[in-house]
């Protein structure tokens, strides 16, 4: 990417070709920080898309570089109650205390695998965004860019290469947000410029998220341990040298009566573990920094007020689809995500978070420094904090 010029399509495509993850996703966000600074040079302070992308991609790339989230899962997974398990695994013969099956259930748990999991998905929907939105935004800039009338046949000509139909496959909210910012690039009245340009950035921002909804499920769902293969692994820690008795005892106490105590152990840790497991990735991924050590949590309602610009809105088509996408269109409260996995709660969050923050000049502050920058265009990891 030269220093001068915004991302082209052949940029876009050779970041989103790379294989290593982490370096990926650091050239994801700093390409979405320059194709968000080329729209800014026509249209002004007014927030587009790639300037939330840069912040959001930021933090994505925290969970995919596993920051703190091994600290913070075993914190809470030492906490894991193994008494139960203990007591009930001494009548089958076990002999050790409950520290001692504290910490054969932490071995058996394997705490990096729901880490990894978590990884793989965000660095999943982070490729695959940027492959597909960020690619069209580097092919509109390429396309209509540099137009300094309105050309309908030139508008046209980007449309036509987006397929029509509806999300996930279809790319009708892609057309038509391309549509509102090329109308914004030739609007005079700022009202109308900051709705057509909130209208485009919700209506890519819909497609997004519907594109988005098995990556963000996989990695809320991260949590999931298999009981029968965690009780087959822990009966083998416990009992190293007669888990085939173990296994025979249980067997035969099943038969007879049923579910035994230890199950019952067994199955509330799994409970417990995942619960705990599924709190840490939510903190972890319910949070978007942005700069000057601001944060969002996607739990909490949004906080701020519309700019002056967009506290009435007038323009039909936003006015419908903040009526689709917000049960409270012109009120943050109750825009906190209860269940990030469920796609109307993240949408009803973005359409305010969109809205509250799209004169923030500081979107368009450069995610890295200078010497960051150097470096992981260069394909290497930058030293310091990312």
């Amino acid at each position: 990417m030269s220093a001068n010029a915004p991302p082209t399509i052949e940029d876009v495509e050779r970041i989103a070709a790379r294989p290593d993850p982490v370096i990926r996703n650091l050239q994801i966000t700093q390409c979405y920080h320059e194709l968000a600074l080329a729209l800014r040079a026509r249209t002004g302070d007014h927030a587009n898309w790639c300037a939330f992308a840069t912040w959001a991609s930021k933090q994505a790339g925290q969970s995919i570089r596993k920051e703190d989230l091994a600290r913070a899962l075993e914190r809470a997974l030492r906490t894991v109650p193994a008494a139960p398990v203990a007591a009930s695994a001494r009548h089958l013969g076990a002999e050790q205390d409950a520290d001692e099956v504290q910490e054969s259930i932490w071995d058996v748990l394997n705490p990096l695998a729901p880490i990894e999991r978590v990884s793989a998905a965000v660095a999943r929907g982070n490729q695959k965004v940027f492959e597909e939105i960020g690619r069209e935004f580097a092919r509109f800039y390429a396309t209509c860019g540099h137009d300094a009338v309105f050309d309908a046949a030139h508008i046209a000509q980007f449309c036509d290469g987006l397929r029509p139909g509806e999300p996930p496959d279809g790319q009708r909210y892609l057309r038509q947000a391309f549509t509102r910012y090329y109308a914004a690039l030739f609007e005079s009245d700022p009202k109308t410029r900051a709705e057509l340009m909130l209208l485009a950035n919700l209506e890519i921002g819909f497609h997004e998220q519907t594109r988005l909804q098995p990556e963000i499920a996989a990695a809320m769902n991260a949590a999931f341990v298999d009981l029968k293969q965690f009780k087959r692994r822990l009966i083998k820690a416990l009992f190293p040298y007669r888990g085939w008795l173990a296994r025979f005892r249980l067997w035969l106490l099943n038969r007879l009566g049923g579910p035994t105590l230890f199950d019952a152990a067994v199955a509330a840790v799994v409970a417990e573990v995942q619960r705990q497991v599924r709190l840490v990735i939510t903190e972890h991924m319910m949070t978007i920094g942005l700069p000057h050590g601001r944060f969002l949590r996607l739990g909490e309602d949004v906080r701020g007020e519309f700019p002056p610009s967009l506290q009435r809105i007038a323009l039909p088509d936003l006015i419908a689809l903040l009526g689709q996408i917000d049960p409270t269109p012109n009120d943050v409260r109750g825009s906190g995500a209860a269940d990030w996995a469920e796609l109307p709660d993240r949408l009803h969050f973005i359409a305010d978070m969109f809205r509250c923050l799209h004169a923030s000049p500081e979107l368009f502050e450069p995610p890295f420094s200078a010497d960051q920058t150097i470096e992981l265009k260069a394909g290497r990891l930058p030293a310091g904090s990312l």
